[in-house]
């Protein structure tokens, strides 16, 4: 028997101490898109992978629901700072992306009236809104492909530039060069001219 959306909620918590609304819009995103695509938890590599748009509470809440972690390589990140999620079938390709509704809030504080705290009146209403109030579902197509996202685990190259190894075909290559990512301007960090090697600043760390 699949848990229930407490069970999920309480699992959610625990990594907190405590639950709050975007955890539960993490868990029922979760249970809707797998129910669209008719996916069961806890999915695996060769069944979905789910791709969101933000981390933190809401992270936690998809994870209890579906089972995807980024240790498994079926949940991605794409830190877009939107609560949505997107989940695609692995054996068919189609892909579901699945966010709140625009006027999910405002929905919320009806189905809990009795509460004037709006935090509280969403962490109440989120749980039992129907799907239908609470959410919309998009059929999109993925970019990258599923089949780019997914990848080929076991190749590895060497960035030409840098020489650090690369995985999971996530190089670069212009005019037959191959790079990483962040030799090729694409990437989360520059390094800083002059920096200190490695070695260097450790033996500065533990003098």
């Amino acid at each position: 028997m699949p848990p229930s959306l407490s069970d999920i909620l309480r699992e959610s918590s625990a990594r907190h101490e405590h639950l709050c609304p975007r955890q539960v819009l993490g868990a029922r995103i979760g249970l809707a898109g797998l129910a669209v695509l008719g996916l069961e938890a806890p999915i695996s590599k060769s069944t979905a992978l789910v791709i969101i748009e933000s981390d933190g509470c809401f992270a936690d809440g998809v994870e209890a629901a579906t089972g995807a972690t980024v240790g498994h390589r079926t949940l991605h990140v794409k830190d877009f700072g939107k609560i949505a999620a997107t989940f695609a079938d692995v054996k068919t390709g189609r892909a579901i992306r699945v966010s709140p509704a625009l006027d999910a809030r405002e929905r919320a504080l009806m189905y809990a009236a009795q509460e004037p705290r709006h935090y509280f009146a969403q962490l109440r209403g989120y749980q039992i809104m129907p799907d239908t109030e609470l959410l919309r579902c998009q059929e999109v197509a993925l970019n990258p492909t599923l089949e780019e996202l997914i990848s080929k685990p076991a190749v590895r190259v060497c960035c030409n530039y840098c020489g650090e190894e690369v995985i999971n075909e996530r190089e670069i290559v212009i005019d037959g060069v191959t790079l990483c990512r962040t030799c090729a301007n694409d990437g989360y960090y520059l390094i800083k001219s002059g920096s200190a090697k490695m070695s260097e600043i450790m033996s500065q760390q533990f003098k």
